[in-house]
């Protein structure tokens, strides 16, 4: 669906601009209306970036079940589930003193401007050569 791809290719690009350019300190959640430094804005891009991907997964492209655009709908993925866990991370309260939310932590959040920058490189790709399979 061509509805599908154009809303693929601009969260791609949204939630990697975010993943790359932003830093944590760049965002505030004081100004009102709308503003890609608001971390509510965030949390939408992350949540339909995800919703995006898991669609565009499970949509085939040209009979090809599954494949058909496969790396931008997991980018989508990874994309919206890093950006929602620095919105969850943020806000959390909780203190915990468990070693494995700082490993998974450190691994997601450690690279997450080489997951951005992918994200930007397959949503360039993926409006260039709008039919070719994986891409």
């Amino acid at each position: 669906m061509l509805q599908f791809y154009l809303v693929s290719v601009s969260l791609n690009a949204l939630a990697g601009y975010f993943l790359f350019f932003r830093s944590d300190s760049e965002v505030s959640e004081s100004q009102t209306g709308f503003s890609l430094h608001n971390e509510t804005v965030k949390l939408i891009v992350g949540i339909l970036s995800a919703l995006t991907g898991i669609v565009k997964l499970l949509s085939p492209i040209q009979g090809i079940a599954v494949i058909g655009d496969f790396f931008p709908a997991i980018i989508g993925i990874l994309c919206g589930f890093i950006l929602i866990y620095e919105f969850y991370k943020n806000r959390s309260t909780i203190d915990d003193d468990t070693e494995r939310p700082e490993k998974i932590s450190g691994i997601i959040l450690g690279n997450k401007k080489y997951i951005g920058a992918a994200a930007l490189i397959f949503a360039v790709l993926h409006f260039i050569f709008p039919r070719v399979p994986l891409l």
